[in-house]
């Protein structure tokens, strides 16, 4: 969106507050900053704190890119990247991906080599692998609808060997987590992981799904959010209060941008954006900083929450 403009003024106006309780979550003098602009399809931002920068990745254009914080300089990280879509960490500091053309979770070693996690379940390949989340037992949970596959835009055109499940990996074995969702796409853990959040995003209407977290199960599947015919959440965080920070678009005003949610399901607020946004991330010093992954352009917010640490 190059005839985006920031806010002149404070409070910035795209920041709503719907619902009280948003009061205590916003920084009336912050603003939305654009960081970067110019990619295909956003997505996946990961906050790498030891090196003072966010990775993010451009689906369509099989690349990953590297924001630099003191110097906010933007660079290619990788390419090819396997169309990579979602990213996070695990509690080795590790980074790991879900790769489209890949149709793999890959890890990246701390000395750089990129080893294959996993890419097949019951010896039938992953459709592609869309989002990831590690838990702090290790295991690593992901979703895996066929977004990839579909075409040629977002990864390579294939067939769909397997149902579109959650998956848990831990200790080289996969598992079935959750099946029967409706193309399943980002997921999140509650601050204590006793609760699994995953969104549903070709039922109708389109949904958040709660579940039950066991040690190496789900369980009591149910509807958190019902996003209602205009709603489309994509990529979600949860801050330490439980909070749901979720990336959402429709392509209209007022739909496009980040939904924030309480632990109860309530819409709380509104962060409105010029264009859709798939996922976020929270990093800064301090994990205060909501870093938003938005179609063509990387936005940032100073918030008064803190996301979940990665480790």
């Amino acid at each position: 969106m190059s005839d985006w403009k920031p806010s002149q003024r404070v409070p910035d106006a795209a920041v709503h507050e719907v619902d009280g309780a948003f009061a205590k979550l916003r920084l009336p003098l912050c603003k939305i900053e654009r960081l970067h602009t110019g990619t295909r399809w956003a997505e996946g931002p990961v906050w790498m704190g030891d090196a003072r920068c966010l990775l993010w990745s451009d689906v369509p254009g099989n690349q990953m890119l590297r924001w630099d914080e003191e110097t906010g300089a933007v660079s290619t990280w990788r390419r090819p990247s396997g169309h990579a879509n979602g990213n996070t960490r695990d509690r080795q500091g590790r980074l790991l991906t879900c790769e489209h053309s890949g149709r793999r979770v890959s890890r990246t070693e701390l000395d750089g080599k990129i080893v294959t996690l996993v890419d097949s379940f019951e010896k039938k390949k992953l459709n592609s692998p869309n989002d990831v989340v590690c838990k702090s037992d290790g295991s690593v949970w992901f979703t895996d609808p066929v977004f990839g596959i579909i075409g040629y835009n977002e990864g390579v055109k294939a067939d769909a060997e397997l149902p579109t499940h959650v998956y848990r990996w831990h200790d080289g074995k996969l598992d079935v987590a959750a099946e029967g969702i409706n193309q399943p796409n980002g997921l999140a853990f509650s601050p204590d992981e006793s609760v699994l959040y995953v969104v549903e995003s070709r039922s109708v209407p389109r949904k958040i799904l709660a579940f039950d977290v066991s040690s190496n199960s789900l369980s009591n599947r149910r509807v958190f959010i019902d996003a209602g015919p205009k709603g489309t959440p994509d990529g979600l965080r949860v801050d330490t209060e439980g909070n749901l920070w979720c990336g959402w678009g429709m392509g209209a005003e007022g739909l496009d941008g980040v939904h924030v949610f309480n632990p109860d399901g309530r819409l709380i607020g509104r962060i409105d954006l010029p264009e859709r946004c798939a996922n976020v991330c929270f990093g800064g010093l301090h994990r205060n900083r909501l870093f938003m992954a938005a179609t063509t352009s990387l936005y940032a917010l100073y918030v008064n929450a803190q996301g979940m640490p990665y480790f």
